[in-house]
């Protein structure tokens, strides 16, 4: 769910573009990484590849429950826990999913501590 949530952002009823929020593929060209859905075993290497390909300075922003504190999930012998169980979080935003509403605010609070 929280997917669907990022990618309406994108949309022109939200259009995050005036805001400077660029959607970016590669993570070499990232400065903030999205997170969303819980840490498992077998993604914990594959997230820490990624937020390693990230240029200096670099931020991570936990989007959803399940990315927060592994949420629904966290009883499963598969899942770590939430992002910060393996990168450093700068950011948290609640939710189940959360509102695109509550990840623009998160973005803009994270360039108010970037500023």
């Amino acid at each position: 769910g929280c997917d669907i949530e990022i990618l309406d952002l994108l949309t022109p009823r939200y259009d995050v573009e005036r805001l400077g929020i660029i959607d970016e593929a590669s993570p070499r060209h990232a400065d903030v990484l999205l997170c969303t859905g819980p840490v498992t075993r077998q993604a914990r290497s594959g997230l820490k590849q990624i937020y390693t390909q990230m240029p200096s300075p670099k931020w991570v922003v936990a989007v959803g429950s399940c990315s927060n504190t592994g949420g629904v999930f966290i009883d499963s012998e598969t899942v770590l826990g939430g992002v910060d169980s393996v990168l450093p979080v700068d950011i948290y935003i609640p939710g189940c999913p959360c509102r695109p509403e509550a990840i623009i605010e998160g973005l803009l609070k994270l360039r108010e501590e970037i500023d």
